[in-house]
C-alpha cells in the first residue's frame, strides 16, 4: 500500500543517520524506494494470485517474496532473509526482524476479520520468518490497518494491541532522546503503532515516525500503512512517491488498489 511506500521512502535517507526533529524535507533527491518497499508489493501479489487459499497463499507468497527480491537484489535485505531469498530450497529462518512487519499491509485491508487477519498473516510471515516475535509483531500491524479501516478509535486500537500484543506505557517524547537502531519486531513494530496513534494526520504520523530514529525506513513503512487505513493519504504525496519507482512497481501498487476497488 501506499502509506508503507511513502513512509519507505520519506525514511531511507534517515536510516542511518537519524533526524530526531520533525521539522524535515519529506522528499529530496536523497530519498529512495528500499526493500520494505519491493516487499510489501510481493505479498500484494500474493494475495491477488492465490485465490485466498491458505495453502495457496504460502506458496505464492514464497514465489513472489523471491521474483521480486530477486529483481531488486541489492536492497538492504538482512543477511538470513537474503540468503532465503536466493536459495530456493532454504527455509523458513528463525527470525524476527521487522522485515515481517513491514510488508504485511495487504493483509490489512484484504482481511474480512481479525481471526482471518492472524491466519492470513501467519501463513505469509512463516514462510521467511517462523519465530513467535515476528508472528506476532506482522498480526499486530495487520490487526491495526484492520481496525483503522473499519472505523475504529484510536482508543479502540491501543487497546486492542495492549490486550492482545505489546504494553503501549510510553510515548515517542519520553523515549525519543534514547531510542536507537533496532531491527527486532518487539524493538520496532510498538514503537510505530504509537508514532500513529500520537499522530494528527497522515504527514504528521510520518514526521513522528522519521523523528523517533532507529530504522527509520521501516518504521516509516509501518506508521505509515496505518495512518493511510485511518486517515487517508493526500493525492499529491501519492504522486511524489511514483517518482521514486521504477514502472513496474507502479503497475504492480495500481493493481492492488485496483482489486480492492479503491483509489490510491
Amino acid at each position: 500500500m501506499y502509506g508503507a511506500i511513502l513512509g519507505d521512502i520519506v525514511g531511507s535517507r534517515f536510516e542511518f543517520h537519524n533526524y530526531k526533529e520533525k521539522d524535515f524535507e519529506l522528499f529530496t533527491y536523497d530519498c529512495e524506494f528500499t526493500d520494505d518497499t519491493v516487499m510489501t508489493i510481493a505479498i500484494e501479489k500474493a494475495l491477488m494470485e492465490s485465490g485466498y487459499k491458505y495453502w495457496n497463499l504460502s506458496k505464492k507468497a514464497r514465489y513472489f517474496l523471491r521474483e521480486f527480491g530477486r529483481k531488486y537484489p541489492n536492497l538492504s535485505y538482512g543477511a538470513n532473509f537474503k540468503g532465503w531469498l536466493l536459495e530456493n530450497g532454504r527455509k523458513s529462518t528463525n527470525s524476527y526482524g521487522n522485515g515481517a512487519a513491514m510488508r504485511i499491509s495487504g493483509i490489512g485491508w484484504v482481511a474480512t476479520d481479525l481471526k482471518q487477519i492472524k491466519r492470513m498473516s501467519r501463513v505469509v510471515t512463516t514462510v521467511s520468518h517462523s519465530h513467535l516475535e515476528a508472528i506476532k509483531g506482522a498480526e499486530a500491524i495487520a490487526s491495526c490497518i484492520y481496525l483503522a479501516r473499519t472505523k475504529h478509535s484510536k482508543d479502540e486500537i491501543r487497546s486492542y494491541i495492549e490486550n492482545c500484543y505489546y504494553p503501549m506505557n510510553f510515548t515517542i517524547q519520553k523515549i525519543r532522546k534514547t531510542y536507537s537502531y533496532n531491527v527486532s519486531c518487539q524493538g520496532s513494530v510498538p514503537q510505530a503503532i504509537e508514532c500513529f496513534l500520537e499522530s494528527t494526520d497522515f504527514e504528521d504520523a510520518l514526521r513522528n515516525a522519521i523523528s523517533l530514529g532507529g530504522d527509520s525506513d521501516t518504521i516509516g513503512a509501518m506508521t505509515g500503512c496505518i495512518a493511510e487505513a485511518y486517515y487517508g493519504i493526500p493525492s499529491w504525496m501519492i504522486d511524489k512517491a511514483k517518482e521514486y519507482l521504477p514502472d513496474e512497481l507502479i503497475q504492480a501498487e495500481e493493481q492492488f488498489y485496483t482489486y480492492l476497488k479503491l483509489k490510491p
